[in-house]
């Protein structure tokens, strides 16, 4: 089944339990939330503890994406928030597999995560051990940004890597998903759908949902 994560980063930071809500209700699988630190990223957002006050007001799982520079000492601060699904870079875990073991210690689900121009390449170790790689299909730090194109044959390749070692390995895109290019997503492979500014900057958004879900279904 494909699932729908709004990202909070596009919702209303002053309406945010409002927007948590409304999301909800409209149908959402997950709430995507986006933590920058200024340095891996040029933006700052989230820290563990918005993700906390965001797990007294949902039990929607939280899929938190991690783009800060040595994610390892905030792992454990993350998870006992309440994030149910952590994802990390790939450029900034120099032990990977001790970060991502570190991960499952702290009953989170462990992600990786590719920017637009890292090789699938980077996967070869790795894919094995998580539950899911997280595509970025634009460069990380912003919303609103425009869907990077050759994305959908990465999204494919990475497809056939999993198909091919018989894993059981999510495929999540984050970055200018919207519902005109949302079918051609999924049909590349996707399993989950990260959409900030494609759903909260518009008026309705269980109509907005309603569209996504209804082209997701269509794969």
């Amino acid at each position: 089944m494909k699932r729908l994560a709004p990202s909070l980063l596009s919702a209303d930071f002053g309406r945010l339990k409002e927007e948590i809500q409304a999301v909800e209700a409209a149908g959402a699988d997950y709430l995507h939330i986006d933590v920058m630190d200024g340095h891996f990223v040029p933006n700052i957002t989230f820290g563990p503890t918005m993700v906390e006050a965001i797990r007294k007001i949902s039990c929607l799982p939280l899929d938190v994406h991690l783009m800060i520079q040595n994610p390892d000492p905030f792992v454990p601060a993350f998870a006992e928030a309440g994030a149910d699904i952590l994802a990390v870079h790939l450029e900034v875990c120099p032990h990977l597999n001790r970060t991502v073991n570190l991960i499952r210690e702290h009953a989170a689900v462990p992600a990786v995560v590719l920017n637009p121009s890292a090789s699938l390449f980077l996967l070869d170790q790795i894919l094995e051990d998580v539950d899911m790689v997280m595509l970025m299909s634009v460069n990380p730090g912003f919303g609103g940004q425009k869907f990077i194109p050759n994305s959908i044959q990465k999204i494919k390749d990475l497809k056939a890597m999993i198909t091919a070692r018989d894993l059981n390995v999510d495929i999540e895109v984050d970055g200018g998903v919207t519902p005109d290019n949302v079918e051609a997503v999924c049909r590349a492979g996707a399993d989950v759908i990260v959409a900030g500014s494609a759903v909260f900057k518009t008026a309705d958004y269980r109509e907005t949902i309603r569209i996504f879900r209804e082209k997701m279904g269509n794969c």
